[in-house]
């Protein structure tokens, strides 16, 4: 049953019992499902952000400014637009035709959670408390991108020069058409000299900047799909690529490496072409409503087919009757007048895009090339030029190169100028991660919106980029590390699943308000940041309804993440600290009772006796709805009684006698185990089982967080943890004395596994030890992420389903257990795998 749930998600039969070969329209939707009124009501509740100043409250535009009949207002307030201008210290601009990309670097200040152990043994030591709780501050390094029309550069760069207070900056790199327009413009403004870097250079860098750091930053565009968008899984190696960038004229440029590109062609029929050749046919004199004009269109009315010549197919040649056999073939034979203006636009629009999509194929062909990313202004989010060029690419490959766009392509230049500037700091020797919570996100690409709206109307567009204090790689472990995907299910694709993921988490919103000013509660402006939190994602949450691709795919993993990176933002770095702390405190407790139980029993029982307790600890997960309200109302809730919740075998997903066959077997050399909650599930359930491999004689790495999530152990925590327990078993203190037992970050701050993006050091022991088993635990871990993750090793995976709604469309219920023991299709025949 699970397989079929994870496998058809594009439809909902799966979960219905007694639906059969069923019309769509006989299917049930989520709208027969109780808690849908409820998910309805809270979608329209949505509030809106506060009143927004208009570019005129802010200062007004020059007098001598180009004015549009665009609506011309600021829909965001302007300390969300320009933020941390204070701590400026770099700057870059991209200035296009018509739009602006400004960026700079900045560091922030922010809360972090850390962990210090008490030392019991000295005189004044007073508390019965393992470990005490700081919140200290820290300075990071973040990345600003934000766009603009060039309607409102004065005015920005008069925000700009006021709000800066702490910069030293000389120099702004600048690139793009209009950088030597503006360049008097910036340097009287900003007192910045303009130093302008090249246009393809800082394209190629700023290309390769996003393929790298952010992994759904490429998507193949599909018109009539459930999904338009279908996200690419970011490469182990994003090189060689061609890029076809579409301005005025075409560049193609072959990308083979960091710092070696050439322009192998191009074409001077571009997106100048369309323009211009657009503006004479139809007397519209903008882009984006010509493009308008051509979405309505019907280009048959204007173009010659095949079927037009021969009355049909043209078999022999293997060409269909619907192909254009000639651009505009029409109108020389057509009455004087006898086109619209949409359908010449729709005709031209086809014509220019097929001829750059042969063009495209030919120079991917001639290099060998599979990977053909597509930019520049033409593209530009636009959904009639994406779907033009796909199908262009698409009938002259047969299909076998797919047309790549990427979201962030407006920010390419800019992003490039300012790597360009910030080179002697070498940004690409660190990992980067999008900031969800400053970010605006991909836009919405519905035909039927005016793309004058599209573009947002003269609001600005955002993108922040954090770096990373670890350096992140694949798992070396992965099967094959260029077709792993991370999630199970992609939301975008699956509306039920969507729906109610986004009714769950809005629903749970109020919680977590509660929690995190339960962390801080001598702080009397946490109140005030609380309720900011709660308006901010919100409105996440919102957006992610209309639109769901704006971070890439919409995942579980994805709306976990951006919680998270909003309580940051508003300074909330661990909601559930002090539940974290009591929990190992009192689990501690019971340790030694735990393992002297456990010893007492006969080897087959304790095996299964300690699968069962990891499967009982990892109940105790506070970001379970189900799970929170059973421990708020029960405080006596604990290890045993988790135990009885547990289904009865045989699981759900039931592998556990294939595991037990192969205990009877030689020990593993080295597993590696990535760990999940706090409390009952490190101390009570992974312990007893670690401790049962190192008695094996298998060395054990634990990968735990590297900052927090929802009640999930960090690094930190494990490590006082694991030296309480030390004290009191010697299997785990002679471990660790042996360099037996390893604590290693993880480099995640989620409460899901990216195993694409892990620790450099995890990668570099897990290779170091000839790491063979893989254990992840929990459901963010092991269901929502990495249940599909094929690994060149053996692996477990386990977990405790303690959520209703999946556990009933997986065919189970309330806490079902997934026990998934897996062995590697080419180490079926391996001695170890022999039972003795």
């Amino acid at each position: 049953m699970i397989n079929q749930f994870f496998t058809c998600q594009s439809c909902c039969q799966c979960q219905f019992k007694g639906v059969g070969k069923t019309r769509a329209s006989e299917i049930p939707t989520l709208t027969d499902a109780p808690h849908v009124a409820r998910a309805r009501t809270l979608a329209r509740r949505a509030r809106s952000v506060r009143a927004s100043p208009t570019m005129a409250e802010c200062g007004g535009l020059h007098s001598g400014s180009r004015r549009h009949t665009m609506d011309k207002s600021i829909t965001l307030p302007p300390d969300e637009i320009f933020r941390n201008l204070e701590n400026a210290k770099r700057f870059a601009i991209d200035i296009g035709g018509s739009l602006t990309k400004l960026a700079y670097y900045s560091t922030v200040q922010h809360k972090v959670a850390k962990v210090r152990s008490f030392d019991h043994t000295a005189k004044e030591a007073t508390s019965d408390e393992l470990y005490e709780i700081t919140m200290q501050e820290e300075v990071t390094a973040r990345l600003h991108f934000i766009k603009f029309e060039n309607a409102y550069i004065e005015t920005c760069l008069d925000f700009v020069r006021d709000h800066l207070v702490n910069t030293d900056t000389k120099v702004i790199k600048a690139t793009g058409g209009g950088a030597h327009k503006f360049k008097e413009l910036i340097e009287r403004k900003l007192g910045l000299r303009v130093d302008k870097e090249d246009e393809m250079t800082c394209l190629i860098k700023g290309c390769n900047f996003v393929l790298r750091n952010i992994p759904h930053e490429a998507f193949v565009y599909a018109k009539h799909a459930d999904s338009e968008f279908r996200f690419q899984t970011t490469q182990p190696d994003i090189f060689p690529y061609l890029l076809v960038n579409i301005g005025s004229g075409v560049s193609i440029v072959k990308v083979e490496s960091e710092d070696k590109f050439e322009r192998i062609g191009g074409s001077s029929i571009g997106g100048g072409t369309f323009w211009g050749l657009g503006a004479l046919l139809t007397k519209t004199k903008r882009f984006d409503e010509l493009l308008q004009l051509a979405s309505k269109g019907q280009h048959t009315s204007v173009d010659m087919l095949v079927k037009d010549i021969y009355g049909g197919s043209y078999g022999s040649l293997g060409l269909t009757g619907d192909l254009i056999a000639s651009s505009f073939g029409k109108s020389a034979t057509a009455d004087k007048g006898g086109f619209s203006k949409e359908d010449m636009a729709k005709s031209l629009l086809h014509m220019i895009s097929n001829d750059i999509g042969q063009l495209a194929c030919l120079y991917a062909k001639l290099h060998s090339l599979s990977r053909v990313y597509f930019g520049g202004f033409f593209i530009r989010g636009h959904p009639v030029t994406m779907h033009t060029i796909t199908y262009s690419i698409n009938f002259f490959t047969k299909g076998e190169v797919q047309a790549l766009f990427l979201r962030h392509e407006g920010y390419l230049g800019a992003i490039g100028a300012f790597l360009k500037g910030a080179e002697e700091d070498n940004p690409n020797q660190y990992s980067w991660g999008e900031n969800y919570a400053g970010s605006s996100g991909l836009m919405s690409v519905s035909p039927d919106m005016n793309p004058m709206q599209r573009a947002r109307s003269g609001t600005f567009d955002m993108l922040e980029m954090d770096r990373l204090e670890r350096k992140l790689v694949n798992l070396p472990l992965l099967q094959d590390a260029s077709s792993y995907i991370p999630d199970t299910v992609d939301l975008t694709e699956d509306a039920l699943a969507r729906e109610y993921w986004l009714y769950c988490f809005e629903e749970a919103l109020d919680g977590v308000v509660k929690r995190a000013l339960a962390s801080q509660p001598d702080i009397p402006e946490a109140a005030e940041r609380a309720e900011k939190f709660r308006q901010k994602y919100r409105h996440k949450l919102q957006t992610l309804r209309h639109q769901p691709f704006a971070y890439g795919s919409l995942t579980v993993r994805s709306l976990l993440d951006t919680r998270e990176h909003c309580l940051n933002e508003f300074n909330f770095p661990d909601p559930y600290s002090k539940i974290k702390q009591r929990e190992n405190d009192a689990a501690l407790k019971y340790y030694q009772k735990a393992v002297q139980s456990l010893e007492e029993l006969s080897w087959e029982e304790r095996q299964f006796a300690l699968v069962r307790g990891v499967l009982a600890g990892n109940v105790f997960d506070w970001g379970a709805k189900a799970v929170s309200d059973v421990l708020e109302s029960d405080p006596e809730f604990g290890f045993e009684q988790a135990k009885r919740q547990l289904e009865e075998r045989p699981w759900l997903v039931d592998s556990y006698d294939e595991w037990f066959e192969r205990l009877k077997g030689p020990p593993h050399k080295c597993a590696l185990f990535f760990v999940d909650n706090s409390g009952v599930d490190i101390i009570l359930g992974v312990m007893p089982f670690v401790r049962e491999l190192l008695s094996r004689g298998t060395e054990v790495v634990l990968a735990s967080n590297s900052s927090p999530a929802l009640n999930d152990v960090t690094n930190g925590e494990l490590q006082i943890l694991t030296e309480s327990i030390a004290a009191m078993d010697p299997v785990i203190r002679a471990a660790l004395g042996e360099d037996r037992l390893t604590l290693v970050q993880s480099g995640s701050s989620s409460p899901c596994l990216d195993l694409s993006r892990l620790d450099k050091v995890l990668a570099m022991v897990v290779r170091e030890r000839k790491t063979d088993l893989v254990i992840i635990e929990g459901m963010g871990r092991a269901i929502h992420t990495n249940y599909y993750a094929m690994l060149s090793c053996e692996s477990l995976k386990m977990a405790v389903i303690k959520n209703s709604w999946l556990a009933d469309r997986l065919g189970g219920k309330l806490f079902s257990v997934v026990f998934k023991y897996e062995v590697p299709a080419a180490g079926i025949d391996s001695p170890a795998l022999t039972p003795s």
